[in-house]
């Protein structure tokens, strides 16, 4: 077949029958949840094997952990009784939504006796695996005693608009291995119970994998049996001739309210009060189990008459309608033990000095002020 100058090249039909045009077999067209993996709620992922340089396989042990890891650091200020928790950031969170990632925050508790009146939580982070809090929360009314018997339990949790948040998991660190006023910096791989293992970055920049098998903490829930901590201060005044009184705040108080929290007030006596006049209340402090007071009453009294006598402090949640629930008190006094009693010797031996301690409260209080 002849082709004239300037025609295009035809091909007749047999001839493109004969050419192999045939891209193979055919393959199934990916859908869209291919791309968004979802996972069993309550198990991780199994991520598929990887494959190295050599094309081997690679041993799954040297993947990081799967749920994540947490870096935290913690200072115990012994001269206030706060303890202080930075949560600094996490890696490697376990992906709980849809769309593969979590939109993760910290919560903290202390145990035994964990409540919401010792919950704290940072901030929620949307959409990340990798989250970087940078914020220091900090426990009031810390005690020698609770730093002995107390664990610190350090919650990742997923937050959810429409459901209930979602648990990734957690690490717990007694609080007896901390220094007073020392900072102590932690990198702990996170589980769904106990400590199984930790990641340890002290003063050093070498980190080091440690096993460490879940404990149970065998000590006696003794922190039920508490109402709350109250911070007071007692100064005695040389130029005004009286007691100063300070109710500076109250944490972990016991919840009174349906909604989990409590509405409390303060009120203090110095008995024995024969004229029924040394009656001082603060202000009401709304939905709160940790409130701030920052007030100060005045008892106009001499200073050979204070050996005799006795503060009483009761902390109540007050109520529309109805009777004021009582939470819990604490005397001072000469017929006080303990750090009460401590608090007030000091109060008589230092005068012109304020003198502030946490004292904690009961569900017994001797005298009349349980009457509102």
């Amino acid at each position: 077949m002849t082709q004239r100058r300037g025609e295009k090249p035809t091909i007749s039909i047999q001839e493109h029958m004969a050419i192999d045009v045939c891209p193979g077999p055919i393959q199934p067209i990916k859908q869209i949840s291919d791309y968004f993996p979802r996972y069993p709620r309550g198990l991780p992922p199994t991520a598929p094997p990887a494959l190295g340089r050599a094309g081997s396989l690679r041993s799954s042990a040297s993947a990081g952990p799967t749920l994540g890891t947490l870096e935290f650091s913690l200072l115990y200020d012994q001269e206030n009784n706060a303890l202080h928790c930075t949560i600094n950031k996490a890696k490697g969170l376990k992906p709980m939504d849809h769309n593969g990632l979590s939109d993760p925050y910290v919560k903290l508790h202390l145990l035994p006796g964990a409540s919401k009146a010792n919950k704290l939580r940072t901030k929620t982070l949307r959409n990340t695996l990798n989250p970087v809090w940078s914020e220091t929360l900090t426990y009031y009314g810390i005690t020698d005693e609770d730093m002995v018997r107390k664990t610190l339990r350090i919650s990742v949790c997923d937050e959810d608009k429409f459901r209930h948040n979602e648990f990734i998991g957690e690490t717990r660190i007694p609080l007896k291995k901390l220094k007073p006023n020392q900072t102590k910096n932690f990198y702990n791989c996170l589980s769904t119970i106990g400590r199984p293992c930790t990641l340890l970055q002290t003063h050093t920049h070498h980190r080091h994998l440690l096993y460490r098998p879940p404990q149970i903490d065998k000590t006696d829930d003794k922190s039920l049996e508490e109402r709350g901590r109250i911070m007071i201060s007692l100064k005695y005044s040389s130029q005004k001739c009286g007691l100063v009184v300070g109710i500076i705040r109250c944490a972990h108080l016991a919840a009174m309210d349906a909604n989990g929290f409590s509405d409390p007030y303060v009120k203090t006596y110095l008995k024995p009060d024969e004229n029924k006049k040394s009656k001082h209340k603060t202000a009401v402090k709304k939905k709160t189990l940790n409130p701030e007071f920052n007030e100060e009453f005045f008892y106009e009294i001499k200073y050979t008459e204070l050996s005799k006598k006795t503060l009483e402090v009761t902390v109540w949640d007050y109520d529309i309608g109805k009777s004021n629930d009582f939470i819990g008190g604490v005397s001072l006094g000469i017929n006080a033990n303990g750090e009460r009693l401590k608090h007030w010797f000091d109060c008589l031996k230092n005068k012109d000095k304020k003198i502030e301690r946490w004292h904690t409260l009961t569900n017994e209080l001797p005298g009349s002020g349980f009457n509102d």
